[in-house]
């Protein structure tokens, strides 16, 4: 078994697969204007309304890569519902970071970004489909993404991809790092899964 083969099983993130040619068709079905969809493949999938865990791990994380970056400047942060062109696919990962060296002078667009982001961060739900998820990192990695993270909400751990297969794992006492696209930035696994209120006094 190889080491990529190893880890995705002892960790629960399932195997690599090749990535897939893309058909194009038209929408099969109506859209719900309520939902958030990409477009894979030609087709609409719907993307599932997070929960409360999911939506707290991505503000946290969110909130600590936005303090990195008022500091530094050395790029730009997008939420869950800003949309990449992935190839011929149109993705929403749960965050988006955009290098400061790969900015359009033109600044951000109206519409959906024409252009990948350097890293793509994915918050991983107990019910998400493994081969839908390995597909996406293939996709990522195919149209030019720099680093993939994977942050599991079952077994709070995380894989750091920098290329389609070179991973580390992370557990929860590990920090989320990348020097070479985030130089400095620090930020304790374990602390995503703890919101930041304080009990009430008995």
């Amino acid at each position: 078994m190889t080491p990529v083969a190893e880890l995705a099983t002892q960790t629960g993130f399932g195997v690599a697969l090749a990535p897939q040619p893309v058909p194009q068709f038209e929408p099969s079905f109506a859209l719900d204007d309520e939902r958030d969809y990409e477009i894979v493949n030609g087709q609409p999938e719907v993307k599932e309304m997070a929960s409360a865990l999911h939506g707290g791990v991505t503000a946290r994380l969110i909130g600590e890569l936005w303090i990195y970056l008022k500091q530094t400047g050395v790029g730009s942060l997008y939420t869950p519902d800003t949309t990449f062109m992935i190839g011929k696919n149109e993705r929403l990962p749960d965050i988006g970071f955009v290098s400061a060296e790969r900015f359009p002078e033109a600044g951000e667009p109206v519409g959906k970004w024409e252009i990948v982001p350097d890293v793509a961060i994915e918050v991983i739900s107990p019910n998400d489909i493994w081969i839908k998820v390995n597909q996406k990192r293939h996709d990522y990695f195919a149209a030019g993404v720099r680093e993939v993270w994977f942050i599991s909400l079952e077994g709070k751990e995380a894989q750091l991809w920098t290329s389609p297969y070179a991973v580390q794992a992370l557990s929860e006492n590990d920090d989320l790092a990348s020097e070479t696209l985030l130089p400095g930035f620090r930020c304790r696994l374990g602390d995503l899964f703890q919101a930041a209120v304080r009990q009430k006094a008995m």
